[in-house]
């Protein structure tokens, strides 16, 4: 109540001046690709920005942004915090301090980035047309209910009766959608992230999804740590001090598993957020000491298993939707030649 309370009283200015313009994906991607392509050229971050400044090739406003966070003796890491970067990337800039790979770590984030922009664009492109034709659809069936369907005899026609119902129907499921993952969203964020991952896990269609991700993501990065030999209990400790929720709740769990006796091995299975073979690659990995390698190497095809495994299920979206589409117009037909039919039937006889 408190904060309500607080948003009321500000003013309009306070509430506009609160809400700053944010990057977009597409701005996202070509930023990190010109300061990876500037830093491996052996420009240091005040270069990268004074570079930017004067090229115009990023707005004005972020130039500002990154010139007073670098003024003021900020991380790269803090700098892309500020541009409101996900709090995944900033997490993974934040360890380069420790593993000291930044060009390889921004060529992975410019990658991960142009792939999701990829995503989203083929999203888009495949749900628009699906999308009108619905909407295109439930119009006709307003105007089918509200004007033709009462002229008809249609008693008995079962298509009719859905036709009739179809509309409210799909507003209702629309309201409910809308208001679900309002309340999902709600609770998401007041449930530790851990939590979360482990319930999203449970979820049959979502959960290959989701063990990939996490995996990839997690074995990337201590997979660098460990390279550059740093000790697990120090990596435990990095990772519960970083932005990422996830990151910081399962830094500390592992660790207080670890001062429990329990080993890494187990610690990882138990987790139940990641791929079986993780835990195995970290058995023999330890054995062999090349685990730092090995999981950098595991978390290259797991990232690559995942955009695959997005990109082919992009692929039956908009078939499903067209098959919808179909069954409606199906429907419409039915609805209205079969009343036509029983009234013709009627006067024959």
């Amino acid at each position: 109540m408190k904060k309500w309370r607080l948003w009321l009283q500000m003013d309009i200015s306070q509430i506009l001046k609160r809400k700053q313009k944010k990057l977009t994906l597409n701005k996202q991607v070509k930023l990190i690709q010109l300061m990876s392509s500037l830093l491996s050229s052996g420009f240091h971050l005040g270069e990268v920005v004074d570079f930017l400044a004067r090229s115009h090739l990023t707005d004005r406003e972020f130039v500002e942004k990154m010139q007073t966070g670098l003024a003021s003796g900020e991380s790269l890491a803090g700098i892309l915090e500020s541009l409101h970067f996900s709090k995944n990337v900033v997490t993974q800039v934040a360890l380069v301090d420790f593993h000291g790979n930044l060009t390889q770590t921004l060529e992975l984030i410019e990658n991960n980035l142009r792939q999701s922009l990829t995503v989203k664009k083929k999203l888009v492109s495949v749900a628009t047309y699906p999308v009108i034709l619905v909407l295109f659809l439930v119009a006709i069936m307003f105007g089918l209910k509200n004007y033709l369907l009462p002229q008809l005899d249609s008693r008995g026609n079962i298509a009719t009766t859905i036709i009739n119902h179809l509309p409210s129907i799909f507003l209702v499921g629309t309201a409910s959608i809308i208001i679900v993952t309002f309340l999902v969203s709600w609770a998401f964020k007041r449930n530790s992230a851990l939590k979360n991952y482990r319930l999203l896990v449970r979820i049959p269609f979502v959960q290959s999804f989701i063990r990939l991700y996490m995996t990839a993501y997690f074995a990337r990065e201590w997979g660098n740590l460990m390279a550059q030999a740093v000790e697990l209990r120090q990596i435990l400790e990095i990772m519960s001090e970083q932005k990422s929720r996830i990151f910081c709740e399962l830094g500390e769990k592992m660790g207080n598993e670890l001062n429990s006796g329990k080993s890494f091995y187990d610690t990882v299975k138990h987790t139940h957020i990641f791929m079986p073979e993780l835990s195995l690659i970290i058995e023999y990995g330890e054995i062999k000491d090349k685990l730092g390698t090995e999981l950098t190497v595991y978390a290259q095809e797991c990232w690559e298993q995942f955009f695959e495994k997005i990109n082919r299920t992009m692929q039956w979206i908009q078939p499903l939707v067209f098959v919808f589409v179909a069954l409606m117009i199906v429907l419409l037909y039915v609805a209205m030649l079969l009343p036509i039919y029983s009234n013709m039937g009627t006067m024959i006889k």
